[in-house]
């Protein structure tokens, strides 16, 4: 029978591939199995409002995987147990006298410094840096040596997954680590809402200035959901406006482009677009690879080679399944005693990767044409207007690069063009890409829209 830690820890990696941040946070901090019974696993969780969420909302999900990582399990149990309970105690300190297997399944997300709120695994000493994020990472460094003077604000956007919340909490636990006294706290936008609303409420406003104006450096995550958020935002702006004239370092993150977020007050898109803004994008092989053994060596787990590679290549999305996907593999073959075969490695990454979105060409083309603001009909016509032609390259480079749709085909749904207007079109593109940023950042907003909504 696989041991309780190996195996919650195994339900872990897996759940907390399927869930944002912030939701796995929330409902698996502070749960681990308590006993498993006759094939009846009993789940310890810190209340009420815990034990009914995770029933409502996971309970299904919970038992597949327990079931995955241990068939002979029959069903699932919920226990509450305050922190404070001797066996929850013990429970905890087991965990915690096991700190490399935690540090093998990520699980340090649940270790957050109370002071900081910074997630001390972030540094720049395990952040593996290549062409889809160098930029960033060299904006990141530009700012440890001189903050609050240059790059203030740094905004970082990019798709979930791809290492965002490594980067900016690596410039919060550095500075930290060269200067102890120095005042560093690092939110989610959620979070800031919600304290926000919970001050207002009980007629504590001016605590919440005094709050975050002691600051030295203040790092926000996923500044998107401040979308539509009037009051938040309002009370953002003077925040920023005092840091700022204090000479004080501020980072955002987003999953957009300032411009592409919708329902925000232009002036506060105006600061945010009045420091460095620069992206990340989705790895290439070669950084999957780096990722994946620099993440292995962290956990101390002796991968052969045509695993990691065979791993690099299938998982393609973001830095964050890429985890996932060895945490799985770590779990699944500390339960089996023995490195997972290649075979056993397909079947178990296959399961975890989501199922692509199915995307028609009549999807890119809504969605290109919306982006540039132009009628869809325009770009079936002849026409050689500057407003079109470009919209109507990037589909076609879109779905020769990302669909692999042959040339003619293109050219066909495209008002029957030839296929050499196509082919022109698709090369256009691509050699613009080198050189042009904008351009870069606009088809990854595209990208972003095509595949995440």
């Amino acid at each position: 029978m696989v041991n309780n830690k190996t195996l919650w820890d195994g339900v872990l990696a897996e759940m907390e591939l399927t869930l944002s941040r912030a939701n796995f946070g929330t409902w698996f901090r502070h749960t681990h199995i308590y006993k498993q019974d006759d094939g009846v696993v009993y789940i310890s969780v810190p209340n009420a409002f815990v034990r009914d969420w995770l029933t409502n909302k996971y309970h299904k999900a919970i038992l597949s995987s327990l079931r995955t990582h241990a068939p002979e399990i029959r069903s699932l149990e919920y226990i509450i147990a305050k922190l404070g309970d001797n066996q929850n105690k013990q429970a905890t300190q087991q965990m915690e006298s096991t700190p490399s297997t935690e540090n093998t399944l990520g699980l340090q997300d649940l270790y957050i410094n109370k002071e900081s709120n910074l997630n001390p695994k972030y540094t720049f000493d395990t952040f593996v840096t290549g062409p889809f994020n160098e930029v960033a990472y060299a904006a990141a460094q530009a700012v440890i040596k001189n903050p609050g003077t240059n790059y203030n604000p740094l905004f970082i956007y990019g798709n979930t997954g791809l290492g965002k919340t490594h980067l900016i909490q690596s410039i919060g636990n550095y500075l930290k680590k060269l200067n102890v006294n120095k005042k560093v706290y690092y939110i989610t936008s959620e979070n800031f809402t919600i304290d926000y609303v919970n001050l207002v409420r009980s007629g504590k406003g001016n605590y919440f200035k005094e709050k975050y104006r002691k600051y030295d450096l203040l790092i926000m995550d996923d500044i998107q959901f401040f979308s539509g958020k009037e009051g938040t935002q309002e009370e953002l702006f003077h925040l920023f406006n005092n840091f700022y004239e204090n000479n004080k370092q501020i980072v955002f993150s987003s999953d957009k482009s300032p411009k592409f977020i919708d329902n925000i007050d232009d002036r506060l898109r105006s600061r945010f677009e009045g420091g460095m803004i620069v992206d990340v994008i989705k790895p290439d092989y070669e950084s999957r690879l780096a990722i994946l053994q620099t993440k292995a060596q962290t956990m101390n787990f002796d991968v052969p080679k045509e695993v990691l590679e065979y791993v690099a290549s299938t998982v393609q999305d973001n830095v964050r399944e890429l985890e996932g996907s060895l945490n799985t593999i770590l779990c699944q073959s500390q339960a089996k005693k023995r490195m997972l075969t290649v075979s056993e490695i397909k079947n178990l990454i296959k399961n975890n990767i989501k199922p692509k979105k199915t995307i028609s060409i009549k999807d890119v083309m809504k969605i290109v044409a919306d982006f540039y603001n132009i009628e869809e009909r325009f770009l079936y016509e002849k026409t050689r207007r500057k407003e079109v032609v470009k919209p109507r390259q990037i589909i076609m480079y879109l779905l020769r690069e990302d669909f692999s749709t042959s040339y003619p085909y293109i050219g066909q749904k495209l008002g029957g063009r030839d296929h050499t207007t196509v082919i022109h079109a698709y090369e256009k593109i691509k050699t613009d890409l080198k050189v042009n940023q904008i351009l870069t950042q606009e088809i990854e907003q595209i990208r972003t829209l095509l595949y995440n909504t």
